[in-house]
């Protein structure tokens, strides 16, 4: 665009030949026109028309010299006054075009500072590893590179008015260099902040799935709690007191109270922690009150059962006596010297029962149930010791009876069993392994001796017994070793 197609501007502290009174874009105080004699009264004001004419006349007036020098400061704005599309109004252009392109950076580095922000809150709130810690750390020393940069842009703005209509070409191409070197300060800067958040991708991945976890979390743990109390209540109407579960659920309460403060205040990873803690606590005490009467039930079971089972065992011992008399009459010492305490521990045992089963019933009275259920298991225990003391007698008196009127049943058993080993030995072999060929070579030889020992008068058929026993125990043992090698070389 060429100067004929602009509109003149008045500077500022200039004045135009065409220029009115009060047409200066800087307001309505009066300038005074070249030409215009001093000393006229204030009072007196002359129009527009009778001022354009003065001002004709003083130019004919004027020496011809004189006019031609004024006419061009006339139409060049009295020496000050810039026509649009000139040089200066150029420059004061790519200064603008350099202060909205900065501000244009100087908005996109604070929008992306802001948005990092939020994530490096996200993950303060949840990590507190070395990683989260160094990823803060880091995220303030950027924002005092921002806080650098962002004020050398505003310094720059600040110091350079480029909508002044007097703006010198000067001025303008140095606020342009400031303005641009601020803008590439500020996309140099950014362009740091993109890649330190590209970097925190797993970090902040990780911290946004534990706060999508945080509030299900505590609704379960909360439903839980909930869950316990109303199956504490059910167990209460149906008359069971229930007191352990209930001072259980009642430690629970300052957890809830810790849940209901929420992470704000404890922290993500411990809210977290604490709701999956009050969940599984909650859960065993809703099973565990919800088990209750079927417990107490079962308890009364084992009450009846026990009682019947000392009574019958009681019988039973009676009977151990007996059976010792015939032991010592018909076979050796050596057959039934073991078994002599068996009717006095039988009966120490059954009383003993019979005592922790009147405490198990008052703790059951009472509604301990664990104290209920640890007499019950000592009853147990010591009825069944009793009744393996019992059995013992009888079933010694019935295999020594066997094994004293046909001992060869006994011996061809425990051959056939060391029999079986050795062909297992040596299968696929020449020759066995020696780890295998001892300890059966040792069997025979012990099965021997102990053939050998039922000689005599009095022979001893319970150490015959427990031999031959042993031998069986030793042959199983091989042939299980020898099966697991080859099974294992398969």
């Amino acid at each position: 665009m060429t100067a004929t197609h602009t509109r003149p501007e008045a500077g500022a502290g200039g004045s135009s030949a065409v220029e009115s009174d009060s047409g200066t874009r800087g307001g309505s105080r009066e300038r005074r026109a070249p030409g215009k004699p001093p000393g006229r009264p204030p009072g007196r004001r002359t129009g527009p028309a009778g001022q354009g004419l003065r001002d004709v006349l003083a130019l004919v007036l004027l020496p011809v010299p004189l006019l031609v020098a004024t006419l061009p400061a006339a139409f060049a704005g009295g020496g000050t006054r810039r026509w649009f599309g000139g040089r200066g109004e150029s420059q004061r252009a790519e200064a603008q075009a350099a202060r909205d392109a900065a501000a244009e950076a100087f908005y996109e580095l604070d929008t992306a500072q802001r948005d990092l922000k939020i994530s490096i809150e996200t993950i303060n709130a949840v990590d507190n590893s070395p990683r989260g810690r160094k990823a803060a750390e880091d995220f303030a020393a950027l924002g005092r590179r921002i806080d650098d940069v962002s004020h050398a842009y505003i310094t720059a703005v600040d110091a350079h008015d480029l909508d002044r209509d007097d703006l010198e070409p000067s001025v303008a191409a140095s606020a342009r260099t400031e303005l641009t070197r601020a803008k590439d300060d500020l996309v140099r800067v950014k362009g740091e902040l993109d890649r330190f958040g590209q970097g925190l991708g797993t970090l902040l991945g990780s911290a946004e799935t534990q706060l999508a976890r945080l509030a299900p979390a505590v609704e379960r743990a909360r439903q839980a709690l909930l869950g316990a109390s109303n199956a504490l209540d059910a167990v209460r109407a149906a008359g069971l007191r229930a007191d352990e579960l209930a001072a259980r659920l009642a430690a629970l309460a300052p957890e809830l109270t810790k849940l209901n403060q929420g992470a704000g205040k404890h922290g993500v990873a411990e809210t977290l922690q604490r709701a999956d803690v009050v969940l599984r606590d909650a859960e065993a005490l809703r099973a565990e009150a919800e088990r209750l009467p079927e417990r107490a039930a079962e308890i009364d079971r084992r009450l009846v059962s026990l009682r019947t089972r000392a009574q019958a065992l009681t019988t039973r011992a009676g009977s151990v006596e007996p059976v010792l008399s015939e032991l010592r009459r018909r076979f050796s010492a050596a057959c039934w010297q073991d078994l002599q305490p068996v009717p006095e521990q039988a009966a120490v045992n059954v009383t003993q029962a019979e005592e922790k089963l009147a405490e198990a019933a008052k703790a059951r009275d009472e509604q301990r149930w664990a104290d209920a259920t640890s007499r019950l298991s000592t009853v147990r225990a010591l009825l069944n010791a009793v009744d393996e003391a019992v059995s013992a007698a009888g079933d010694r008196l019935q295999r020594l009876d066997a094994v004293a009127k046909d001992p060869q049943q006994e011996i061809e058993r425990t051959r056939f069993a060391v029999r079986d080993a050795q062909r297992l030995a040596m299968a696929g072999r020449h020759t066995p392994d020696p780890r295998h060929a001892r300890p059966l070579d040792d069997s025979v030889a012990r099965l021997d001796r102990a053939v050998a020992g039922l000689e005599g008068r009095h022979p001893d058929y319970w150490h015959f017994l427990t031999e031959t026993e042993a031998v069986r125990q030793t042959a199983a043992r091989v042939v299980s070793d020898i099966r697991e090698e080859r099974g294992g070389g398969a």
